[in-house]
């Protein structure tokens, strides 16, 4: 496993990759720990994790520069990254006994009521855009609920990856019960089909998800997918415009682009569509290219060139087939995997930007008619993760939030995730649900007891 330095594009340290064997031995050994960790009460689990939040804190500034020199995430928003897990550590460490607790239900019998007990090991399929915050998300409540984490990570951040099993091992959760295994995809399926593998969980592509949800599916274990998006942003006619492309731009540059729950498409209203682009021009030109490590800095470059390259393949095409390039758009001359803040205006059917998922600082603005429009642009896509609608009117926001098809929908704001609420997608997007009381409950045996007299 290579790391290499998207700012610069030199090689750093590398992971060299375990035999089969060492692979296999490291997976039972993690499910001996699983089966110990289930029996630990509760409370301590929750100790367990609190101190994991202390201990990753402690060395946010370590964790941001890992992240910047291995996929290019400027470090303030790498430390910001290390804030978001502790929080969602302390989360579930706050409240995994009440979303835990049995469930009584009213029945003939004399007891009756539901447990959650843990599945076991979870095999975790992560990405490298936020290499931190992905496998937090979905280690916290897992962890929390008495199950054992395996963690396949991305290729290319496999020094987070070692970096995520020391903090939990710090924090002293018992040994292998977090295991990082730098193993390919090929072996990644094998331990899906694996007899102490209880379920999979994958933030990815749509294209992974379904090769995952296919092998899972075979070995009939759950599965949760959170995979790609292509999020809308309806601006209505009554929205307040200057708020509301300052808003969209933020949300399209989150990661520099690289975010699945980032804003890609925005469909504006046809009397606010000229003073909404003006606007998003001069919000999304702001942001600025720089070095990663500087503190100053906004947008660093990709995560890859492979990743930029395509980017700009899609601007091109989409140019090509009628779209008109208002910003940025071109690769620049330099080392790093660099692209541009880039806006493509009167973006038509059927071209990458209205179809695809542009992964990185490339936006699409749509014009639509009237909101009946607008809406039915938005649900057009094969995705379904976040959305968005601005306008003045809450109710009406709130109505137009009903009818979009996605697991998130704000109204005057951006998505984002967040430990108290659930976060998914639906149709391309995935299914399942991670966060909050839902997230903690995929993962564990949803189980009945009856007691007769």
């Amino acid at each position: 496993m290579k790391a290499i330095n998207p700012a610069t594009g030199k090689p750093l340290q590398d992971h060299p990759e375990p035999g089969r064997d060492e692979v296999m031995a490291r997976v039972a050994r993690a499910g001996a720990a699983q089966a110990e960790w289930r029996e630990v009460p509760v409370a301590r689990r929750a100790e367990a994790l609190a101190k994991a939040a202390g201990v990753l804190r402690s060395k946010a500034g370590d964790h941001a520069r890992l992240m910047a020199g291995e996929m290019g995430k400027p470090v303030t928003q790498g430390k910001a990254e290390v804030e978001k897990c502790a929080w969602a550590l302390e989360h579930y460490a706050d409240h995994a006994a009440s979303y835990l607790a049995a469930r009584p239900v009213e029945t003939e019998a004399q007891k009756s009521y539901v447990r959650f007990d843990p599945l076991g090991l979870i095999l975790a399929v992560m990405p490298w855009n936020f290499p931190y915050w992905q496998v937090v998300r979905a280690a916290a409540p897992a962890l929390a609920a008495g199950n054992g984490i395996l963690l396949k990570h991305a290729d290319g951040v496999p020094g987070c990856a070692l970096a995520l099993e020391r903090l939990f091992t710090d924090a002293g959760l018992p040994e292998d019960l977090f295991s990082t295994l730098l193993v390919g995809h090929d072996l990644a399926g094998e331990l899906i089909d694996h007899p102490v593998v209880a379920a999979a969980t994958l933030t990815g592509s749509t294209r992974a998800g379904r090769a995952v949800g296919e092998r899972a599916g075979k070995a009939l274990k759950k599965v949760v997918l959170e995979l790609g998006g292509s999020d809308p942003y309806l601006v209505l006619a009554d929205a307040d415009v200057p708020k509301a492309a300052t808003t969209c731009a933020d949300s399209r540059m989150i990661n520099g682009g690289q975010s699945c729950i980032a804003a890609k498409r925005f469909i504006v209203e046809a009397p606010v569509y000229d003073a909404f682009l003006e606007a998003f021009v001069a919000a999304m030109g702001a942001y600025e290219m720089g070095d990663p490590l500087d503190d100053a800095t906004r947008l660093g470059p990709m995560a890859r060139h492979s990743l930029r390259d395509e980017l700009h393949a899609q601007v091109t095409r989409s140019i090509g087939k009628g779209a008109k390039r208002v910003l940025g758009g071109k690769v620049p001359d330099g080392p790093g995997a660099y692209y541009p803040p880039t806006v493509l205006a009167d973006v038509p059917p059927g071209c990458p930007a209205w179809e695809d998922e542009l992964f990185g600082p490339a936006a699409a603005v749509i014009r639509a008619r009237d909101e009946a429009e607008a809406v039915a642009i938005a649900n057009g896509s094969a995705f379904g993760l976040g959305a968005a609608v601005f306008t003045a009117d809450i109710a009406r926001g709130e109505r137009v939030a009903a009818r979009l098809e996605a697991g998130s929908v704000a109204v005057n704001d951006f998505v984002r995730s967040d430990p108290r609420m659930p976060f998914g997608g639906v149709k391309a997007s995935g299914h399942g649900r991670e966060l909050s009381v839902f997230g903690i409950r995929e993962f564990v045996n949803v189980k009945g007891v009856v007691v007769a007299g």
